[in-house]
C-alpha cells in the first residue's frame, strides 16, 4: 500500500510481501575487490543550497573506518570494497531443501563459506552466517515467530535483477559488513531487537511494482539499531527512502540512528511515528539526491537530533564538501 499526503509530510508506505518464495535461476559466484557501483553521485557546491545554516558548518567530519576481518578496509563509510563476501572466498553450494530455498531447522547453526543459489529461510535460534553469498533474501518469521540470527561480512542479493522482498528481515537480527544488491527493499523491520551495522546497501526497482526502501519499518517493535551503514538509492524508479519510518501510530520504539551516509529518495529520511527513545546524530545526506526533501520528521522535544549534515561524495564515497546542517524539518 502506497500513501501519499502532499504537503510538509509524505507518508509512502510499500508492500513488499516477503512470505513467498520465488523461483531464481543459479548465479555464478565470481567475487572480485571491485569497487562502488558505476552510478556515481553528482558533486554539488555549498553554495546551490538555497537554506541558510544556522550556524557554521566543521569544516570537516570525524572519519570511522570499516575494517573487515581479512583485512579489506574503507577509510569512512561502508562501500563495497569492505564489505560483503571477501574476494577469493571458496564456496560450497547449499542445496535447496524447501522449494528452491534453503531452510535451517537445528538451533547454533554456523554457515560459513556457503552459496545458497535462492532465499534463505531460517526455523531455528542462533544461527549464524559469515563469508557467504545467498542469491535471494534472508527471512526468519515462520509459524508466528521470529528466530534469531546474525550475518556478517556476506553478500545478499542476485545480479541483473530487482527482487521486491526486503533482503533482510524482518526481527532479532544482527547485521555486520554486509553488501546488499538486487533489492527493492534493504531491511524490514517487522519486530524487536534489530542492530545494522558497518554495512551497504545499493538498492533498485524494477519500475513497475517496487517501492524501494533501505529499512522499511512494517508493524515493528523495539529496540531498532542502524549505524555507519551506506544507504544508495540514486537512480531507482519508484522509490520511499533510504529511512523508512512510518508505522502505525503507537509504532516503533527505542531508534539509534547514527553515523550513517544515505542518498536518494522522495525524502531521504522520514522518521515518523517512533515513541520512545529516538538518537539521531551524525548522520550525512548528499545534497540534491531527494526528490522533496532531505527530511522529515516528528521533531518533538523528545528526540535527541545532533550533529547532522547535508554533503557532497565522489564516487568512492568520501566526503568532499559539507554543505549545512541538516534539521529535524528537512529545511
Amino acid at each position: 500500500m502506497r500513501r501519499l499526503l502532499m504537503g510538509a509530510v509524505v507518508l509512502l508506505t510499500a508492500a513488499c510481501s516477503a512470505g513467498n518464495t520465488v523461483a531464481r535461476p543459479t548465479v555464478t559466484v565470481t567475487v572480485t575487490a571491485s569497487g562502488p557501483p558505476s552510478a556515481s553521485p553528482t558533486a554539488s557546491s555549498p553554495a546551490s543550497s538555497s537554506a541558510s545554516p544556522t550556524a557554521a558548518p566543521p569544516t570537516r567530519l570525524a572519519s570511522r573506518p570499516v575494517v573487515a576481518p581479512d583485512g579489506r578496509r574503507c577509510p569512512d563509510h561502508p562501500t563495497p570494497a569492505c564489505t560483503g563476501l571477501p574476494p577469493g572466498t571458496t564456496l560450497r553450494t547449499l542445496a535447496a531443501n524447501d522449494g528452491p530455498a534453503h531452510r535451517v531447522t537445528k538451533a547454533n547453526t554456523v554457515l560459513d563459506g556457503v552459496h545458497v543459489t535462492g532465499d534463505l529461510l531460517i526455523a531455528a535460534d542462533n544461527v549464524k552466517i559469515v563469508n557467504s553469498q545467498i542469491d535471494g533474501g534472508v527471512q526468519a518469521e515462520f509459524d508466528g515467530r521470529d528466530y534469531t540470527y546474525s550475518i556478517a561480512d556476506s553478500t545478499v542479493g542476485p545480479t541483473g535483477q530487482c527482487l521486491t522482498a526486503p533482503a533482510i528481515g524482518v526481527a532479532n537480527y544482527t547485521v555486520e559488513r554486509v553488501l546488499i544488491r538486487g533489492h527493492a527493499d534493504g531491511f524490514r523491520d517487522s519486530g524487536d531487537n534489530i542492530s545494522i551495522k558497518d554495512s551497504y546497501a545499493r538498492l533498485c526497482s524494477d519500475g513497475t511494482k517496487n517501492y524501494s526502501d533501505g529499512v522499511q519499518t512494517f508493524n515493528a517493535g523495539k529496540n531498532f539499531t542502524l549505524d555507519h551503514t551506506t544507504l544508495d538509492m540514486r537512480g531507482v524508479a519508484n522509490y520511499n527512502s533510504p529511512i523508512f519510518f512510518n508505522d502505525r501510530p503507537d509504532g516503533t520504539r527505542d531508534v539509534t540512528v547514527t553515523n550513517n551516509l544515505v542518498m536518494g529518495g522522495n525524502y531521504t529520511v522520514q522518521l515518523h511515528n517512533i515513541h520512545g527513545s529516538l538518537i539521531v546524530k551524525n548522520n550525512l545526506v548528499v545534497d540534491k539526491t531527494w526528490e522533496f526533501a532531505p527530511m522529515s520528521g516528528d521533531c518533538l522535544d523528545t528526540i535527541q537530533f545532533e550533529e547532522n549534515h547535508i554533503v557532497t561524495i565522489d564516487q568512492d564515497y568520501r566526503v568532499t564538501s559539507i554543505v549545512r546542517p541538516l534539521t529535524c524539518n528537512g529545511k
